[in-house]
């Protein structure tokens, strides 16, 4: 006997539009989707959709929990207060289990015929969890070629979108927006305690702005170490803006059993396997915890092959699938010379220091462990750069030569920069000191940066090394971050 498979009909998916695109019947977004605090990308994303110049798609990527559908909801409520018709902007949310049977394709003509668009009126169409769809580079690139008249903006959890055969069907086609976890300038601004930075063209030349002998402000520390044990994920800051009282044991444990549940199994047993069809996701989830444990340390692949019991390719697969699902990131070696840069031991971050406390489950212990603490202060210093270079397309890395090491290689092709990350601003020079031997690019171009540390210039040391207060240097980032979304969102 053969079992007859059940396809939804086409009421069952009339009732899913519905559902989904409620501003259809009342003309507005509910305020639970599209809440009145806003990411920066969520106040520039719907400009750059209306102008569409040039004709892009939109793909916003990033972690769970740090907000794209909001954004995208968001995005909605923009587009209805700039008069465009609630009926020509459609919310289709691709992981539904009656659209995942569907074909992309025979949707979004359906929307297309349902919205009446046209080229001079188009439909807008949201794509929540886009690679959940099945051929989605495909049918992207024949809306693009065909001229269908739609202008999309979609999310991932999950960089599928940069395996090799999608990067040939987007170039041209599509821009990669990365929303990643709060930077630290977002978070004083949530909780009213942002400061002005003026910044340059590029993050030396806003460095080199910098007051001689500037000082961090002493309450900055407090708001820095709750942003760094509660981690970047807006729901959780918010609540801790809105409950100052609660004592910070308890926010420590709420972050770890949220970004355990949510960001963590999530991406593991869900976002991987669909992305890229592991059917072992209980390894992927060890290996995560043995990286857990070797967080800002050089990756040592066969130690962990040997661990785990992993062949090297396995090993190699699953952490780019941990890294495509934005859980962990690797800094490749600097070596100047773009043959070898890859070939060479990796550091190991996490894209958010409270996701490796999750998998970890790291309790309490972070609070009273000064070594702990260190640890997440250097990973809190390497995500907020590779923020400002995810969405300035610089390269970074670490270097390490023999027993010589610096933390971070800002790898700016014209102003490159080098950061030691210290707990106090006497840490030892003698790393930048012979990067700048061997690689002369660098010379006046290294910094100490520690929390208790003035603003000293290069320039004004006998090392050539000058040093930067932590939180100053995490304002003055995450302000020139902020600003590189909006330029490559086509604002200034």
């Amino acid at each position: 006997m053969t079992l007859a498979v059940w396809r939804p009909q086409p009421e069952d998916l009339q009732r899913v539009f519905d559902e989904q695109n409620p501003w259809h019947q009342t003309g507005d977004v509910p305020a639970t989707l599209a809440r009145p605090i806003e990411r920066p990308l969520a106040k520039l994303l719907w400009r750059r959709l209306h102008a569409d110049d040039p004709h892009r798609f939109q793909l916003v990527l990033g972690p769970r929990r740090v907000g794209k559908t909001t954004a995208l909801y968001q995005t909605v409520r923009h587009l209805i207060t700039e008069r465009v018709e609630p009926g020509r902007i459609w919310w289709l949310r691709l992981d539904h289990p009656l659209l995942l049977q569907e074909n992309l394709g025979d949707l979004v003509r359906a929307v297309l015929n349902t919205s009446h668009a046209t080229a001079d009126a188009p439909a807008f169409l949201m794509l929540d969890e886009l690679v959940y769809t099945d051929r989605w580079d495909l049918w992207l690139k024949t809306f693009f070629d065909e001229q269908w008249p739609l202008r999309i903006a979609a999310t991932s959890s999950a960089t599928a979108a940069l395996r090799e055969r999608r990067l040939e069907s987007g170039v041209g086609r599509w821009s990669e927006q990365h929303l990643t976890p709060y930077l630290f300038t977002e978070f004083l601004a949530l909780v009213g305690q942002d400061r002005p930075v003026e910044i340059g063209d590029t993050l030396a030349e806003s460095l080199a702005r910098l007051r001689h002998g500037q000082r961090s402000d002493q309450d900055l520390a407090r708001w820095r170490r709750l942003f760094m044990l509660i981690g970047g994920f807006p729901e959780l800051l918010t609540a801790a803006r809105d409950r100052p009282d609660e004592d910070e044991p308890s926010r420590l444990l709420e972050s770890q059993q949220v970004l355990r549940a949510d960001a963590v199994e999530r991406a593991i047993y869900k976002d991987i396997p669909q992305s890229f069809g592991v059917d072992n996701p209980m390894m992927l989830e060890r290996l995560l915890y043995v990286l857990a444990a070797q967080i800002t340390g050089l990756l040592s692949p066969s130690k962990i092959c040997s661990e785990l019991g992993l062949s090297q390719p396995t090993f190699d697969r699953y952490l780019s699938y941990l890294e495509q699902a934005f859980l962990v990131f690797t800094l490749p070696n600097y070596s100047g010379r773009e043959a070898t840069v890859q070939k060479r031991g990796r550091k190991l971050y996490f894209v958010d220091g409270a996701i490796r406390n999750a998998a970890l489950q790291r309790g309490l212990a972070p609070l009273d462990t000064p070594t702990e603490l260190g640890v997440l202060v250097e990973n809190l210093v390497a995500a907020t750069v590779r923020s400002l270079a995810l969405h300035t397309g610089v390269r970074l890395h670490h270097w390490r030569d023999g027993n010589h090491e610096v933390d971070l290689i800002f790898d700016h092709p014209d102003q490159p920069l080098a950061f030691e990350i210290g707990s106090s601003p006497d840490h030892p020079r003698t790393g930048m000191m012979a990067l700048q031997e061997k690689h002369p690019r660098f010379r006046g171009r290294c910094y100490v940066v520690a929390p208790q540390a003035i603003v000293t210039p290069p320039e004004a040391t006998s090392s050539g090394i000058g040093t930067l207060p932590l939180d100053v240097f995490l304002q003055v980032v995450g302000a020139q971050a902020e600003a590189a979304l909006a330029a490559s969102l086509g604002a200034r």
